[in-house]
């Protein structure tokens, strides 16, 4: 339902209901974007970023930056240091978000936060993505198996030490995983290289 153009406190009620908005958000709500602006200039709603805004006072999670991503990014998926945080699969605490596109897509040019971006492709892009939601905004992140085989696959940028301790963290919290974690072996065709790791752990 469209808003009164000067309805300030409706808009600011939709804006609080999303979590973190985009001017274009609002724009399919039938939203002028003098309408965020005004509750810009009266201090009511903050500029996060560019094209990114949240209610004056927005609760912050830990995943914030993974919800503004998700806002300017809605193609990417959320990998490897950054999906293990996401998983409590890590003790690494990234400076950057790291995100998954696909090999031809556009590098995104964000202000903030810093993004590193894997390029994947076939089923190493489209299996084993699950959808969460942070802060109102739906957050796509690769599953716990699924970024433990992709940080074997990648593992000269993460590190075969954050690969293993994911591995160990995966085993401990997610008994019975066995096989999810052989079936994304193969996705990301690491199953020789996890092999050992496996044998080592089991």
């Amino acid at each position: 339902m469209a808003a009164p153009q000067d309805n300030t406190q409706a808009i600011l009620r939709v804006i609080r209901r999303l979590g973190v908005v985009r001017p274009v958000d609002l724009e399919r709500l039938g939203i002028p974007r003098g309408g965020l602006y005004r509750l810009v200039r009266k201090g009511l709603v903050e500029r996060q970023a560019r094209g990114i805004y949240v209610a004056t006072r927005h609760q912050l999670t830990a995943g914030h930056a993974l919800a503004q991503v998700a806002k300017r990014v809605p193609g990417g998926v959320f990998c490897l240091l950054t999906a293990l945080r996401f998983h409590e699969l890590t003790t690494q605490n990234p400076a950057e978000v790291w995100i998954a596109l696909p090999e031809k897509a556009r590098k995104p040019r964000l202000d903030y936060p810093r993004l590193r971006v894997a390029r994947f492709s076939g089923a190493a892009l489209t299996e084993g993505v699950e959808a969460h939601l942070v802060e109102g905004v739906e957050v796509r992140v690769y599953s716990a198996a699924k970024t433990v085989a992709d940080c074997f696959k990648y593992r000269n940028k993460v590190g075969i030490d954050v690969a293993v301790e994911a591995l160990r963290d995966f085993g401990r919290r997610h008994r019975g995983g066995a096989s999810e974690l052989a079936r994304f072996a193969r996705v990301c065709r690491v199953s020789r290289v996890m092999q050992p790791y496996l044998d080592a752990t089991a």
